[in-house]
């Protein structure tokens, strides 16, 4: 149980992305290549069309890896909006620089390098938008953090809240096994948060979507 949609609607829908340049098209291939885990390129067309909606002055992203999804953000904010996108992994970070610079984009993005488990707590300043995507075994404490940063009418955006399709199996491989109890735990947590209207959708590798209300 790899995928959320099938093979053929997802290449029909794919056949609509008429904005992919070559920065992004290389960095989907070196993603793959590299075994380095992006964004979906369904979850990231959803998570442009929600920058364009919310026209967020302030975002923050909880995971660069290569930059590809910061790209994507970055290009879609308006001329004052800015993006701070935290990255711990040295070779991640000095690939993302490099994919910054060549996007042209640099005055829109701040990455703050280190643990963002250390680095959250001493951000100062609201966000309007935020977008979670790192390690798994540390989403519920990154998710507290977030909820205290993000502003009220805020929005949330989560990835990997299907985890392959396993949270929902009877029948879950042994390496997927923890991972997908920590998501069980957390979807639980995110859908039943009191100052959230929250949902989940079936979008690449299942996205979660959250307005706080309180």
């Amino acid at each position: 149980m790899s995928r959320i949609i099938l093979p053929l609607q997802e290449k029909y829908l794919d056949s609509f992305d008429k904005n992919k340049d070559s920065l992004l098209r290389s960095m989907e291939e070196f993603a793959e290549g590299n075994n380095v885990p992006i964004l979906s390129n369904l979850s990231a067309n959803l998570l442009e069309q929600l920058i364009v909606m919310n026209k967020p002055q302030r975002v923050l992203e909880i995971g660069t890896a290569i930059g590809y999804s910061t790209i994507r953000i970055a290009r879609r904010l308006g001329r004052k909006a800015i993006i701070h996108t935290i990255e711990k992994s040295t070779d991640n970070i000095t690939i993302a620089k490099e994919n910054f610079k060549k996007s042209g984009l640099e005055n829109k993005i701040k990455l703050l390098e280190g643990d963002a488990l250390r680095i959250m707590p001493q951000l100062q300043k609201k966000y309007d938008f935020i977008f979670l995507d790192a390690d798994k075994e540390d989403y519920k404490r990154l998710f507290d953090y977030s909820m205290v940063l993000l502003k009220k009418g805020g929005v949330i955006y989560v990835d990997n809240l299907l985890w392959h399709g396993y949270v929902a199996a009877n029948k879950v491989p042994p390496k997927y096994k923890k991972s997908t109890s920590l998501i069980r735990d957390f979807n639980r947590i995110f859908m039943t948060q009191p100052s959230l209207s929250s949902t989940i959708l079936p979008v690449g590798d299942g996205i979660g979507i959250g307005v706080k209300v309180l």
